[in-house]
């Protein structure tokens, strides 16, 4: 059952608000009626950003089925249900597609190290538990491994909605080598903030975002400028957040943008879930001076 509506565009990797170490589901019900009205085109529960590491399986199912609700049909919701355990990630797959995600995102399968045929095994199984769109999820930088070329072609020839790719790679050569090979059968998305102009420049649709978080109408504007071809804007806008982008990834994601949030008033806490612990204050007071230098030349 093929998504209606397009996965592209801004795409928010959503933060899941703690108190007292558990769910704040208000903040989360805020947040996301916050990200719709801003002009984000869809919302990703419990991936990295969502601290899913963290997250016991009821949690996790019950984000995303907190999400589902609050958005309301508003948006897509795209579930994180990717893990190092195959058996695990299909069944976050089932139940997400029970609750009635619209997608689901799944991440390489992380600190196994698998090849790169036990990587195509895994997507394979997570494939068949849902016709919903499935996001290939690549960032070796936090896996210790990548989706190569060849295992998204494969992929993609075998399910048809395997297609699209959040790419987090951290070069353009990589999305080339993407649209080389696979042309427009395959969507590519942005894992990074501060790559998302470069990798539409080659031909990216789009980015699945942290930032949009804290500026979701800023990483709009960004993306739109950029699917329309106006680059001359969307640079401008682009050299503007470039040092809100870096400076977000101060310390581990999601504990800079948490705090920031927090500040904004976007969310009632900062709180991270061990290991992660909170922003240390030299890194607070550097990227808050770095905020405040973007809001004064907005």
């Amino acid at each position: 059952m093929k998504s209606s509506r397009p996965l592209t565009g801004t795409i928010t990797a959503l933060v899941t608000p703690f108190r007292a170490d558990a769910v704040a589901y208000d903040d989360l019900g805020r947040l996301v009626n916050f990200q719709i009205k801003s002009g984000v085109n869809g919302i990703v529960p419990v991936g990295t950003t969502g601290e899913s590491p963290t997250l016991d399986h009821e949690e996790h199912l019950d984000v995303i089925r907190a999400t589902i609700e609050a958005a309301r049909g508003r948006v897509p919701v795209i579930a994180g249900t990717g893990s190092n355990s195959t058996k695990e990630a299909i069944h976050l797959t089932t139940e997400s597609h029970k609750a009635g995600a619209d997608a689901m995102l799944v991440v390489a399968p992380y600190y196994n190290r698998p090849t790169q045929e036990g990587i195509f095994q895994y997507f394979c199984a997570v494939a068949e538990a849902t016709d919903k769109p499935v996001i290939l999820y690549s960032i070796p930088g936090r896996c210790g491994v990548e989706i190569s070329v060849g295992v998204v072609e494969r992929l993609r020839a075998r399910y048809p909605h395997v297609n699209h790719i959040k790419e987090a790679g951290g070069t353009v050569d990589r999305v080339d080598q993407i649209l080389q090979a696979c042309g427009n059968s395959v969507t590519v998305l942005s894992g990074d903030d501060s790559l998302t102009l470069p990798f539409m420049s080659v031909g990216a649709k789009g980015v699945i975002s942290v930032a949009s978080n804290l500026y979701p109408r800023e990483v709009t504007k960004l993306v739109n400028l950029a699917l329309a071809g106006d680059y001359a804007k969307a640079r401008a806008l682009h050299r503007r957040l470039y040092p809100v982008f870096k400076t977000i990834f101060i310390e581990s994601n999601p504990v800079p943008i948490k705090a920031a949030m927090t500040r904004a008033g976007l969310i009632g806490s900062d709180e991270v879930r061990s290991p992660l612990a909170p922003l240390a204050e030299a890194s607070r007071k550097t990227l808050f001076g770095v905020l405040d230098t973007f809001a004064a030349k907005k």
